[in-house]
């Protein structure tokens, strides 16, 4: 995730200090991904390094506050406008997990996959009732509506990952049985001692 261009975004329509710019990211995402504010600052700090920010001065309160760049602005727009690389793609601890569990032994690895098809479920449900709730897009403000497109995404990707499981359990089957078969194969190969016997050239079985 960006904090970075989520921040200067925010900025773009206005100037704004850092809880500002917490509140207006977690309002707009739903805390799908909750910000810490020293996070926040922290992010400011290095936006003012490189030039995407500056400090406009201080509010009635005493809070410092940022408004973007001409730098920052092109930084956006280029955001906005690239689409996002999956070349290296973010570390998944669910593939992670399952790529160790398949070769560290003694891991029940068909409980590990059941145990993690029902907290999905359970999530998604969660998500789905969400959804139900938000109402039609149509009457959603512009804020609801970035929600809703957050939710959007973790409904399909709570279904992608149920798909992804059930392929999982059937792969794992399905390498089971075949490791079976090919041990039991195994099992059925002659051995050396009932190998056929060499003979002469030209003498024929049975003469």
């Amino acid at each position: 995730m960006s904090v970075k261009h989520a921040l200067l975004a925010l900025l773009e329509q206005e100037p704004m200090y850092g809880y500002q710019l917490r509140a207006e990211f977690e309002q707009r995402t739903g805390t799908t991904w909750p910000l810490n504010v020293g996070q926040v600052y922290t992010t400011l700090t290095r936006l003012e390094r490189d030039g995407l920010v500056a400090v406009e001065g201080e509010d009635d309160e005493g809070h410092v506050v940022y408004r973007i760049t001409e730098s920052g602005r092109g930084e956006v727009s280029a955001w906005f406008t690239t689409p996002v690389a999956r070349t290296q793609p973010p570390r998944d601890e669910l593939a992670i997990k399952l790529a160790l569990a398949v070769t560290v032994p003694g891991v029940d690895v068909g409980t590990v996959i059941q145990q993690q098809r029902s907290a999905t479920m359970a999530a998604l449900q969660d998500y789905t009732r969400l959804k139900r709730g938000a109402g039609a897009p149509g009457d959603l403000a512009p804020a609801d509506l970035a929600w809703s497109l957050v939710l959007d995404s973790l409904v399909f990707a709570a279904e992608a990952e149920v798909r992804w499981l059930d392929h999982c359990e059937a792969r794992l089957r399905r390498a089971a049985v075949e490791r079976r078969s090919g041990e039991r194969g195994v099992d059925a190969v002659p051995g050396p001692a009932s190998a056929p016997v060499d003979r002469p050239r030209g003498e024929e079985v049975g003469r």
